[in-house]
């Protein structure tokens, strides 16, 4: 059960802010032959939508600190986020398991008060899809 959570943290940390690849603990938990491949897969969803729920609160809820160093996203990234919602609107949510604009995209949900509900099916849909490939690749199919 313990591989099962850390995949479900290195999940969730991978869609916060700090850089971490929970596609490579994944796979290397799958090859090892120990783990059922469908908990393997809802662990890596579940932490991974919850990842991106953090960065919804933060929209959601401290925008007002942007001016601040530590602040987790540049004028650049959330301009870039903001430009998808307004051209694919909750949709792009979907696509929040992207490297690079998928962190801006959870975070733009929030800014522009994404109900939680349509957020959390859509993210964990495209989150979902993505690590049902990464188990396929790891299996031989693709």
């Amino acid at each position: 059960m313990e591989a099962y959570f850390g995949l479900f943290l290195s999940a969730f940390l991978a869609a916060t802010l700090l850089p971490f690849s929970s596609e490579a603990v994944l796979a290397v938990l799958y090859a090892t032959d120990q783990h059922h491949p469908w908990l393997l897969w809802a662990f890596a969803t579940a932490g991974n939508t919850l990842g991106g729920f953090v960065n919804w609160l933060l929209g959601r809820y401290c925008l007002n600190w942007q001016d601040r160093r530590w602040f987790p996203f540049n004028p650049i990234q959330l301009e870039k986020a903001q430009r998808w919602f307004a051209r694919y609107g909750q949709w792009s949510l979907l696509f929040a398991w992207l490297p690079v604009i998928g962190d801006p995209i959870t975070f733009a949900a929030g800014i522009l008060r994404v109900r939680i509900g349509m957020f959390l099916l859509l993210v964990g849909l495209g989150k979902g899809a993505r690590y049902a490939v990464v188990l396929l690749a790891a299996y031989g199919l693709i």
